[in-house]
């Protein structure tokens, strides 16, 4: 079950031309390289104008904060809850991360998170593990003020809110292509946007040196303001040098098609199982916002009733029988707990939000999965958690 999806094997036919050519790097072809078209299709996908594939969705992100043209020291308000890449990314573009607090579903405190943007350049949320923070709020609060918010959908592929695809409705949204993600080329990202200047600007951060920006270029009603934003950059930005290659897109275009029925298995999945280990009183599954359809990728819950002693052992009954699971606040040197990141210029107590990682469980659950191994899943999550509290006993016994 901790496999990632397999790769399918329409894309061995690329990968062998691209093998057999060399022709590996982004802008060697004079037109429709892998990346270009990846770039095409994946904007046509989300229904955005402009895409730029990179090399992790980390770049993506450090991209958005440097086409922002944020001043140095810019603050960015970002949740307790996320990955280290996340704030990494904000010191990389020589901001400040400013963290709020995130509550026991997973999503952000609102109330805590207005009260942080004062002072504050843009925010990032990240769409942690899939779930998805009152957007509603969350653009109403910035738009008045008009701060820019990147979203962090490296989970959130395939995920609406409102109907609307998640990482649309900021300015800017990024994704992962990393193995355990629903689109997997082992490492790569993207980003996306309806903003020229925005897209210019990372484009030539990217690496398009010289005038490698023009493959950037088609036919069609955004042409023009992309090519007038270019050619205002042109030598005006550093080079980052974090492009996506060929080979990487060849891999990753075959799987687009697979999107609609990997979100729909993904879900099928985790609300079976989800179900299922709800009915023990020593697990909660958080329930979805409203206005929230979620890809799930993984499966996430909170241990509740429990001791730091006996999550340790519940973890280890599940191992045995052959479920990893990791309790965020609690595994060594976990990345997504935030009292980790030694590198922060500013480190806030966050008490809410680390009561929660320390009862918070992640655990793959991929698409790929029957609902029979699900069964087997849901199963070894409620013997684990009885073999450390007990068993249930039946009402009036």
């Amino acid at each position: 079950m901790h496999d990632a999806e397999p790769i399918p094997e329409t894309a061995r036919a690329e990968i062998d031309r691209l093998l057999r050519s060399g022709d590996l790097f982004r802008y060697t072809a004079p037109q429709d390289a892998p990346v270009t078209l990846l770039e095409q299709e994946f904007a046509r996908e989300m229904g955005v104008k402009y895409a730029l594939a990179v090399s992790s969705c980390s770049a993506a992100l450090f991209l958005s904060l440097k086409a922002l043209d944020l001043p140095r020291d810019a603050r960015v308000l970002i949740p307790g809850f996320t990955f280290a890449a996340v704030p990494s990314a904000v010191v990389h573009a020589d901001c400040v991360p400013v963290l709020c607090e995130v509550a026991q579903n997973y999503r952000i405190d609102m109330a805590d998170f207005e009260a942080r943007l004062e002072d504050v350049s843009a925010v990032i949320i990240s769409h942690m593990r899939g779930h998805t923070s009152d957007m509603d709020a969350i653009m109403a609060l910035c738009d008045a003020r008009g701060i820019p918010v990147i979203e962090d959908a490296a989970h959130s592929l395939g995920t609406t809110w409102n109907g609307r695809k998640i990482g649309t409705l900021g300015r800017i949204g990024c994704f992962s292509f990393q193995s355990y993600k629903l689109l997997n080329a082992g490492e790569g990202g993207i980003l996306i946007t309806d903003d020229a200047e925005i897209v210019a600007r990372a484009v030539i951060m990217s690496g398009a040196y010289e005038h490698m920006w023009a493959k950037h270029l088609t036919p069609g009603d955004n042409s023009a303001a992309l090519e007038q934003a270019f050619a205002r950059w042109q030598n005006k930005l550093p080079l980052y040098n974090l492009r996506l290659g060929n080979l990487s897109a060849a891999i990753i275009r075959p799987q687009l098609a697979e999107i609609p029925r990997r979100v729909r298995d993904g879900r099928r999945n985790h609300d079976h199982v989800a179900h299922s280990i709800a009915r023990s009183p020593w697990i909660a599954v958080p329930p979805s916002l409203p206005p929230e359809e979620r890809a799930p990728d993984s499966l996430q819950f909170n241990l509740e009733g429990m001791s730091d002693a006996e999550v340790q052992a519940f973890v280890q009954a599940a191992a045995a029988e052959g479920v990893k699971v990791q309790v965020f606040g609690m595994t060594t040197d976990n990345a997504r707990a935030f009292w980790n990141w030694q590198f922060m210029p500013e480190m806030p107590q966050l008490p809410q939000t680390r009561a929660m990682l320390m009862r918070a469980c992640d655990t793959r659950l991929p698409a790929r999965l029957t609902l029979q191994d699900c069964d087997w899943v849901a199963s070894v999550l409620t013997r684990a958690a009885e073999q450390v509290m007990g068993p249930l006993r039946a009402y009036g016994t």
